[in-house]
């Protein structure tokens, strides 16, 4: 049965990826953002579109009549956050306190948080499971305070709510703006520019990339199977690359002959992600896009509808 659904965030990677999902899918999508990061070429015409923020007073106007709430609205850059904590903790946890505070004056039957898999910074335990965190940096703890807010608002209120923490994600409309890219955008992005990539750090840093198809797969079950009601998963793959596995793949579908350029590491970076996805499983769901399939697809998207724009400076930077 089609359904009524507000995102937030759907100007951004995820977000936007997710509306155009839902609304192939018959859903009817109300799309919030405030365009700080996100881009307006990001949101699909049939959104019902606001630009608004996260943080505004009167935002349960729009959650009234809606069957779910996907928040996946965030300052969500590392650097950024610990650039400008202040704003990070205001966007990240009150923003995360007025969507939940909106959601129960709306009451909304569903809402789902999107977390991080930075709240593992402290972690030393790999595959790991959900039940411990340990963020360090700014931005894993300010999403870790919207967590503790959206635990508080389940006990307190009786609310429907599942959060979902999310490993490296990638794939089309990536947010390869940023003045420091995602790095397998930002790696496909130069190569095809005839530039080299850059590796920040030794490249020894493993991360678990899952493709943004595979998640919104999951967002979507979770939406629909009550199993998912009020509890915590894991999505990623179960299996990392490290950066220089990365750029080794990339090399190979574009064989650019480029050497990579090694700068100093980026500060609050955890050394290794690497999720265990066994309560996502346990709800029928799986990965299906392994990182070949994915980086071709990325690669595409990135040589077709984004490299011209770039080269005629008609694509902004992200901030």
């Amino acid at each position: 049965m089609p359904k009524r659904v507000v995102v937030t965030g759907v100007a951004g990677f995820v977000g936007s990826n997710l509306a155009k999902d839902l609304l192939d899918w018959g859903d009817t999508i109300i799309g919030i953002d405030n365009l700080s990061f996100g881009t307006i070429e990001n949101v699909d015409p049939r959104v019902d579109f606001h630009h608004e923020d996260i943080r505004d007073r009167d935002i349960h106007l729009l959650l009234r009549g809606a069957d779910a709430v996907f928040h996946l609205g965030a300052m969500s850059w590392l650097a950024d956050c610990m650039a400008r904590p202040i704003e990070a903790a205001q966007v990240n946890t009150v923003g995360t306190l007025n969507m939940l505070e909106a959601a129960r004056r709306a009451d909304v039957p569903k809402f789902v948080y999107a977390d991080t898999s930075a709240e593992y910074e402290g972690i030393d335990k790999f595959p790991t499971p959900e039940d411990k965190v340990r963020p360090i940096g700014v931005y894993a703890a300010s999403k870790n305070a919207g967590a503790a807010f959206c635990n508080s608002y389940r006990e307190i209120y009786s609310m429907n709510i599942t959060i979902v923490r999310y490993f490296n994600v990638y794939g089309p409309a990536q947010d390869w703006r940023r003045v420091v890219p995602p790095v397998m955008s930002s790696f496909v992005l130069r190569m095809l520019r005839g530039e080299r990539p850059v590796i920040f750090g030794t490249g020894d840093k493993r991360r678990d990339f899952v493709y943004v198809d595979d998640v919104n797969d999951f967002n979507r079950k979770i939406m629909e199977d009550p199993r998912a009601n009020g509890r915590v998963f894991n999505v990623g793959t179960g299996v990392n690359f490290s950066v220089n596995e990365v750029y080794q793949l990339v090399e190979g579908v574009l064989q650019t002959g480029l050497k990579p350029i090694f700068k100093p590491d980026l500060p609050g970076e955890a050394q290794e992600s690497l999720a265990d996805i066994s309560a996502a499983r346990e709800l029928g769901w799986e990965p299906k896009v392994n990182i070949h399939d994915g980086l071709d697809r990325t690669v595409r998207y990135l040589r077709e509808r984004v490299l011209q724009a770039v080269e005629s400076g008609a694509a902004r930077p992200a901030r």
